[in-house]
């Protein structure tokens, strides 16, 4: 009979459980709106063309380190991107107005460190987690043979849901924020001041995230 009670703290002691993951990688992919309105008393050939850089693709990768308790500490990068081809209308140096075809590529990027709240170390299939980086936003946008860029300060957050697969592979709808504004840029070598119309950067954007723990 003693070895009958012996059994399950047999079984007990061969038990290990696995360790909790130290680094989270989180790539998401989605659509994104820039919150720049738009300028007045333009054409609405002019309008049209506009609308098409205000919606874009929006990609971002994420790099984790857990720390004790909920947090964790890490790297971001985001790249959004639209392009749009259209007709717009310009005054030219002696106050006429003319016309063309025009094709532009914008690029927005941002990297920087972030800090991560979440519930990942809980026993829930649920996780939720929010985020926020402060780093450079960049801005490219190209027009035929004319390149214009400029880089300031900028700040991204984001929220999301995440259903758990598996404790190492959790799925879910994320929304983020991203913040930004430029004073000045350089077309072609030439820099631009804006003076008090800067250029607005920020966007607002909804994606599929997945969560990769190891």
């Amino acid at each position: 009979m003693s070895g009958a009670f012996a059994i399950p703290f047999f079984f007990s002691a061969q038990e290990t459980s696995s360790p909790e993951p130290k680094i989270s990688i989180i790539p998401s992919v989605g659509y994104a709106w820039r919150l720049a309105k738009m300028p007045g008393g333009i054409s609405r050939e002019t309008r049209e063309y506009l609308k098409g850089l205000k919606s874009g693709m929006n990609v971002d990768i994420s790099a984790y380190y857990h720390l004790k308790g909920d947090g964790a500490i890490g790297l971001k990068y985001s790249n959004y991107f639209a392009s749009s081809d259209g007709r717009i209308a310009v005054q030219d140096l002696n106050g006429q107005i003319v016309s063309g075809f025009v094709s532009t590529k914008d690029n927005i990027t941002f990297v920087g460190p972030s800090y991560m709240f979440s519930n990942f170390k809980q026993d829930t299939k649920h996780k939720l987690y929010y985020d926020i980086a402060l780093g450079v936003i960049t801005y490219t946008t190209k027009t035929g043979t004319v390149k214009g860029t400029g880089s300031s300060l900028g700040m991204e957050a984001n929220f999301a849901y995440q259903y758990a697969i598996t404790n190492q592979i959790l799925v879910g709808p994320k929304l983020g924020a991203t913040a930004g504004t430029l004073s000045k840029m350089k077309y072609n070598g030439t820099t631009i001041d804006f003076g008090e119309e800067r250029e607005g950067l920020s966007r607002l954007s909804l994606s599929l995230a997945a969560t990769f723990r190891f």
